[in-house]
């Protein structure tokens, strides 16, 4: 039997369905397949598993696009690539799998199949044989005339290919050898009686005909992997596949309480990831841990990395548990490894889309921008957490609202307190950052007696609205003098208020 050897350069492939949103054990898989050509050298080819008409949408292809193109795993054939085994969404190769689905009637390996799940069932019950075994290859040698007799009852045949009568033994590139016995899969349905090919047939025949190598996918579909062996045995007696590929299963990715993450799970939906802040560079890190990895003591790296270490064969078969809070702490890592200039510019969508800033920024806040991304670069873990942290710095002061956590642990002096720091700035030459602490230490901290904490918290509160925001003095200096002393004024009427 023919088969992939060491020489046959690597040919991997992506071949989602178009349904739903992008779910983060998907682009898992993509992220192997693309790890593995680029660091063999091969060629990943993405087509689209779309026959299913009641369940696909444009959509979801769309978004399948747009969901690798934000990772940037690019492929060399494929959808809106193109290459020499085109068409790449199944819906438009309906004349390939008519023409294959004869040739494998020719030469015997198909045959037409009149059971009815019903009298499959009441034959299994007949001799006493679980009903949930399912087909029982009972129309395999049906004579002419038997055939003919149920066409003349009305029946259209569905086709199933003769499974062998040997076990089906393959070594998995992930899991070791593995043995599925003789009856243990039943002949199974290629092409439904309206001439429909079904995925049991499509998928191998594309895999066969674009020279895909290694068939990289999803734990899910092992219990299929005996009858692609059985099949593809066939296209290569019939000359359509030229070997047996290689079969890798990847482990599930599992939820909370170690159960399968489904698309109803929001830690699924790699898109809810985008939108709270994850940057490609941290999610893809975090998916390459999701059953890989690079040593013992090292989970951050760079996609580069990932590349040049990155083998199937290393691949563990244990389930990969999506934790998010270490996820998220892998992202802030590679926050932190930004160029600052990059940060600034990825906060942009984010402040947006939380209505901080416009479509178009003004020169100011370009220039509130410039100043506050570098204060809170170190601090944040998604950029989602920007708005929250530096929309203060943006916010006209009428807009400003005081958090009611914020209100707590105010000095019991407040109004004192808030007196004093406007006294020391309102008189400053020079608003920066040194200025504006040196005043207030020596108001607050010196001169009335206060511990830093509840020196400055005030401060804090009334510029910011929050308990805790970016470092105050620079967050003053980004404000200017005005601003600052305009909120610290409304803070205190606000105060002397409550206090009466």
């Amino acid at each position: 039997m023919p088969a992939v050897t060491d020489d046959t350069p690597v040919r991997v492939r992506f071949c989602p369905s178009p349904t739903g949103t992008p779910h983060v054990g998907l682009i898992r898989t993509a992220l192997f397949n693309w790890a593995y050509a680029r660091h063999t050298g091969g060629k990943l080819i993405f087509r689209i598993e779309d026959t299913d008409a009641a369940r696909d949408s444009e959509e979801s292809y769309h978004q399948l696009l747009e969901a690798l193109r934000w990772l940037g795993l690019d492929w060399d054939e494929g959808v809106e690539v193109g290459g020499p085994h085109g068409p790449y969404r199944q819906s438009q190769r309906g004349d390939v799998y008519t023409s294959v689905l004869a040739q494998l009637t020719e030469a015997g390996h198909l045959y037409e199949s009149f059971s009815t799940p019903e009298e499959v069932e009441a034959r299994h019950r007949e001799a006493g044989r679980d009903v949930k075994l399912g087909y029982d290859n009972h129309d395999r040698d049906l004579t002419d005339d038997q055939r003919a007799a149920f066409r003349a009852e009305g029946r259209e045949p569905v086709l199933r290919l003769r499974m062998p009568d040997e076990d089906i033994t393959f070594t998995d590139l992930v899991r070791g050898e593995i043995t599925f016995r003789a009856g243990s899969v039943p002949d199974f349905v290629v092409a439904r009686a309206n001439g429909k090919p079904l995925y049991t047939l499509v998928n191998p025949v594309d895999d066969a005909l674009m020279g895909i190598t290694h068939v990289l996918r999803g734990e899910d579909l092992l219990s299929s992997t005996p009858r692609q062996i059985a099949l593809y045995r066939a296209l290569i007696d019939v000359g359509v596949a030229s070997y047996m590929p290689l079969f890798g299963h990847l482990p599930y990715v599992m939820g909370e309480k170690n159960k399968k993450l489904s698309k109803r799970d929001p830690e699924s939906n790699l898109f809810l990831h985008r939108e709270r802040g994850f940057i490609p560079e941290g999610l893809l890190n975090y998916l390459a841990l999701l059953g890989w990895s690079l040593s013992a003591d090292q989970d951050v790296f760079g996609v580069e990395q990932f590349v040049a270490a990155f083998d199937v064969h290393d691949v563990l078969p244990n389930p990969a548990r999506f934790d998010v809070t270490k996820a998220e702490a892998i992202n802030g890592s590679h926050v932190r490894l930004l160029d600052p200039d990059d940060f600034r510019d990825r906060l942009i969508p984010y402040l947006r889309a939380a209505g901080v800033v416009g479509e178009a920024l003004t020169d100011r806040e370009q220039g509130i921008l410039a100043a506050a991304a570098p204060l809170i670069q170190e601090r944040i873990t998604l950029l989602g957490e920007a708005p929250a942290m530096i929309g203060f710095l943006f916010a006209a002061d009428a807009d400003i609202t005081v958090d009611d956590d914020a209100r707590k642990g105010m000095p019991a002096n407040l109004t004192e307190a808030l007196d004093a720091a406007i006294a020391a700035l309102e008189p400053l030459d020079t608003f920066d950052a040194e200025a504006t602490q040196a005043a207030l230490r020596a108001a607050l901290v010196d001169g009335l007696g206060l511990k830093p904490r509840h020196a400055f918290g005030p401060v804090r509160t009334a510029v910011s609205g929050h308990r805790i925001s970016p470092p105050l003095f620079e967050s003053l200096e980004i404000l200017g003098q005005e601003f600052a002393l305009a909120r610290l004024r409304a803070f205190r009427a606000d105060a002397a208020g409550e206090a009466s």
